[in-house]
């Protein structure tokens, strides 16, 4: 296909399929802890716009959660067909960590996702909340296994080599790895963020077309609120991720930036704009701002990092890719403190939800939280090559002895597929969108009987009642 190795056509497809996965997740995290929020307001309040808003993106939330479940199972089988070798010699690591966040996570999101939403008016409202808080506990233990693995792979520590294949020594230190904290902290606050963005850009649209209602007043207001405090901490938690990963990755970060040999002693630019060149060795029709890249990634106005020309090539990561996935990211956080302030001055000024060209720029950042998601996994994954277990193993290494023409294939199929099933999944969450949010009936209360309300249903061994039935005919 197009020319490509079979290596490269497997870490094609995986990133095909990731990128599709990862939507959902960033989506759900957020969706789960929001409808906690919101059903935690109603027990306080009694305020029937809680109610209306719970069931209103419970359904979303419904649909966005089976389509992360699908999407990841197919991701599961990839690493027993693409990637075997990996498998194979980091599986006793690897393995047991997506194993704990099985049990401990998704059996928890499963177990209570039924009463949750199914159990409004079949259990009282405090084991509902519980239900809702389990499954929103349930994502953020699922998140912590998932980039625990993740961030095993990018610095990993407590193993040993045992006739050709990772072992684990300490499990502590496998999972509480050098990364795994600035990375978990990071992607949470990300699904948080695309979360309040996705709500706010739907209320937005909602207010644009004059429907002004409580609920979506409410929407707008609870996401803005969410972006304006959560967005520079995330400027903050991205800064000591950086910090971390010169640590430990430098050649990443050396990408990152277009840097390819120090001058001198001479402090290191900022670069805006660039377009780095591997053949060359060089990032050309480069655009900066003197010093400030020595303040960023060193915390000193005059400080230096290693140039990706002190790396051997085969170890270099394509700086091209990383150069604008990282400045994608970035400039989408950035414009999303702006949104933050912007929304804190018109509420100030008590015009939120009239000015129109504030509205217009929260309709566009809907999926702004989603584009920085995928660009921040771009750098995570593409800075990490060309190793699949940073400094252990190399990805060619750990692919499958397949040739191209499967997975040409199979990537074929795949997008044909994804972009069948999960477009049609997409469209349908759009169109609970744009059909807004309905009043919910809260005194409607079954009487009870077989499946309806709260009285448990009758046992079907259990025959009618009958005069004639009594205890000296019962044998």
């Amino acid at each position: 296909m197009f020319g490509l190795a079979a290596l490269d056509l497997a870490r094609l497809q995986f990133a095909f399929t990731m990128s599709f996965h990862i939507l959902f997740p960033a989506i759900t995290i957020g969706l789960a802890s929001y409808l906690a929020v919101l059903e935690l307001c109603w027990l306080k309040t009694k305020r029937q716009v809680f109610v209306d808003l719970y069931h209103f993106w419970l359904k979303i939330f419904a649909v966005c959660f089976g389509m992360g479940v699908v999407s990841g199972i197919v991701m599961a089988y990839q690493f027993g067909t693409n990637w075997s070798y990996f498998s194979e010699y980091a599986g006793a690591i690897t393995g047991p960590l997506l194993a704990y966040e099985v049990l401990t996570a998704f059996f928890l999101e499963a177990g209570f996702l039924g009463v949750m939403l199914f159990g409004w008016t079949r259990v009282g409202p405090g084991l509902h909340f519980l239900a809702t808080c389990m499954v929103a506990l349930g994502t953020l233990i699922s998140t912590s296994w998932i980039l625990g693995a993740n961030s095993w792979m990018q610095t990993p520590q407590g193993y040993a080599i045992v006739e050709g294949r990772m072992v684990p020594v300490d499990w502590l230190k496998i999972v509480f790895n050098p990364s795994f904290p600035y990375r978990l902290t990071h992607m949470a606050i990300a699904a948080f963020l695309s979360t309040a963005l996705f709500v706010g850009g739907s209320a937005a649209w909602h207010l644009l077309k004059g429907r002004g209602n409580e609920a979506v007043r409410t929407m707008l207001s609870m996401a803005m609120w969410l972006v304006l405090i959560v967005a520079p901490i995330q400027a903050l938690v991205g800064d000591m991720h950086g910090l971390n990963t010169l640590k430990h990755q430098p050649a990443k970060i050396a990408a990152l930036e277009g840097h390819w040999e120090n001058e001198g002693d001479k402090p290191l630019p900022l670069l805006l704009f660039g377009i780095p060149s591997m053949q060359d060795e060089e990032t050309r029709l480069a655009v900066g701002i003197p010093r400030v890249g020595s303040w960023i990634l060193t915390h000193t106005w005059g400080g230096q990092i290693k140039g990706l020309k002190e790396f051997p090539k085969n170890e270099r990561p394509n700086s091209l890719i990383l150069f604008w996935s990282f400045r994608t990211m970035v400039g989408l956080g950035l414009l999303m403190i702006a949104l933050g302030a912007w929304s804190l001055w018109l509420r100030h000024k008590k015009r939120l939800f009239e000015d129109r060209r504030f509205l217009t720029m929260a309709k566009w950042m809907g999926p702004a939280g989603l584009l920085a998601v995928l660009a921040g996994w771009i750098t995570t994954e593409v800075g990490r090559q060309p190793w699949i277990v940073y400094g252990v193993l190399r990805t060619a290494d750990g692919a499958s002895k397949i040739s191209a023409a499967p997975l040409a294939l199979s990537l074929a199929l795949f997008v044909v597929a994804y972009l069948f099933v999960f477009g049609v999944g997409i469209a349908y969450v759009l169109r609970l969108v744009r059909k807004g949010p309905q009043a919910f009936d809260t005194t409607r209360i079954p009487q009870g009987g077989p499946g309806r309300g709260r009285t448990p249903a009758r046992p079907l061994s259990v025959p009618e009642a009958d005069a004639s039935v009594n205890e000296d005919n019962i044998t």
